[in-house]
């Protein structure tokens, strides 16, 4: 987290130096930041240090995931309100959790229920599984798999190098 937040204020320092404290130039002043600290990360040693390296490029490519799919379902499901023969198998599935911890459990619950179509229903008391309700569920198999494969193993990845 220290990284992060050194990270952050080299975004800060960049747009001071630059004296364009926008959207634009923060980004860019975190890219720039983001490559001085990757540059020198053999002078500093800490596993928070390596796992920032791992973590940040995983989270793009999570948001990057999560939205692609936020799309898609959007479209499945405008295009289901307004067909006149919906194309809607509506089912509740159980889905094993291989995620530990309970930031995992937490983003690939609430991410799952953010995708049009999906929602999580219940968190199993031993975190061991969720209950899930999706209105596209014809091969319930093949939906659990997909948000394994999917949503969760991505999740993992961010935190789990």
């Amino acid at each position: 987290m220290m990284i992060f937040a050194l990270n952050i204020v080299l975004s800060i320092v960049w747009s001071a130096l630059w004296n364009s404290f926008s959207v634009a130039m923060l980004a860019s002043g975190f890219l720039v930041g983001y490559m001085a600290l990757w540059l020198c990360r053999g002078l500093i040693s800490s596993a928070g240090y390596v796992g920032y390296f791992h973590a940040l490029p995983q989270a793009i490519v999570l948001a990057i995931y999560f939205i692609k799919e936020l799309v898609l379902s959007c479209i499945n499901v405008a295009r289901d309100v307004i067909a006149p023969s919906p194309r809607l198998n509506p089912a509740i599935v159980k889905m094993p959790l291989d995620a530990k911890s309970d930031l995992e459990i937490f983003l690939v619950a609430n991410l799952i229920s953010l995708t049009p179509g999906t929602l999580t229903l219940d968190v199993a008391h031993d975190k061991s599984f969720l209950l899930i309700h999706s209105i596209y569920a014809g091969d319930p198999d093949a939906l659990v798999a997909e948000l394994k494969s999917g949503m969760e193993y991505r999740i993992r990845k961010v935190f789990q190098p």
